[in-house]
């Protein structure tokens, strides 16, 4: 089995996600005795690319043109497609991430392959099949798949698998492909990032919150619990719908799906279309005034009562935890 693992960056930086891929790629490669070689798209230094082999990555191919310095779907598929097809690759590793969601199924679609996507562990290996855990039904169930198809494809869920540096250093090399007109027919002209804050998607812990909160004016709370935590922060679907928070900040099935190591639910009820986009967290913590309120069924941690006059003491506490 010879394996190829996408890595994205974000103006030239590759996070947390990129390296949680390589490292989950080179413990398939360990277990079928093979090497890994990575694939980056855009203007990423050297030394950047060269640092993929401390956690695995034999080989990196590096491309990188003006015309790819954004992300374009159709273009960056088309160019993944092609290193699969010029290493002989027949599994792919990416990341579950915003863009990964896109690549994946457009690049199966390309090397008619098999896709396993939301993939949560290692695979199960019998010879030339794959079993593979994954998300379902909008987070709402696991699924556990057989890939046999000549090729496969693997899109990973951010914070599934840890990261694991091996030491070393990959060989850079440069990766021309052929990319037609057509597949930048639709390009994105602009990305407007909110650089100070923890990016949702990947962020190892969330403070969330809903209508609980009363009104956007109590918002600053969950603000300073997340700067404590070196957390995102998120909210319920009615919040965004109110205008109270952006709606780059709703989770649920509807908005963005987390996964994070760590998710505080405050003042949130719990509504299944809110469980679906966080049942993946490792461990969910829930703070709410209702005993009964649903989201109390599915949380590890949970505290009955008023979320400002708990919520300023957890702070607090955190604060002096973290100078002692």
């Amino acid at each position: 089995m010879s394996i190829l693992v996408y890595v994205e960056n974000t103006d030239g930086k590759f996070k947390k996600s990129a390296f949680e891929v390589v490292s989950y790629a080179k413990a398939i490669a360990d277990n079928t005795n093979t090497d890994l070689v990575a694939i980056s798209i855009g203007n990423v230094a050297q030394d950047e690319l060269a640092a993929l082999g401390n956690y695995g990555a034999s080989k990196v191919l590096n491309v990188n043109n003006e015309q790819l310095s954004s992300f374009v779907n159709q273009a960056y598929a088309s160019i993944v497609a092609e290193a699969v097809k010029s290493i002989g690759a027949n599994l792919l590793v990416l990341s579950n991430s915003f863009s990964g969601k896109g690549l994946a199924p457009r690049i199966a679609a390309k090397l008619h392959a098999a896709l396993a996507d939301g993939a949560l562990s290692l695979p199960t290996i019998e010879g030339e099949k794959l079993t593979v855990k994954k998300t379902a039904f909008s987070n709402k169930a696991f699924a556990t798949v057989e890939l046999t198809a000549a090729i496969k494809v693997i899109a990973l869920s951010p914070n599934a698998y840890e990261t694991k540096e091996t030491g070393g250093t990959a060989v850079v090399e440069s990766f021309t492909a052929n990319i037609a007109q057509t597949d930048f027919s639709t390009i994105v002209k602009e990305i407007v990032r909110a650089t100070d804050k923890v990016s949702l998607p990947e962020a190892e812990i969330v403070v969330s919150a809903g209508r609980g909160l009363k009104g956007p004016e109590n918002w600053g709370m969950i603000e300073e619990l997340a700067d404590v935590l070196g957390a995102a922060t998120a909210c319920s679907k009615p919040v965004s719908d109110a205008g109270w928070r952006p709606h780059s900040e709703h989770v649920g099935q509807t908005g963005i799906v987390v996964s994070p190591n760590l998710y505080i639910a405050i003042g949130i009820s719990g509504a299944i279309q809110h469980l679906a986009g966080v049942s993946s967290s490792k461990t969910i913590v829930v703070i709410n005034k209702d005993p009964e309120a649903p989201f109390f069924k599915v949380a590890d941690y949970g505290i009955v009562g008023d979320a400002f006059d708990i919520v300023p003491k957890l702070t607090q506490a955190l604060k002096a935890y973290k100078s002692s």
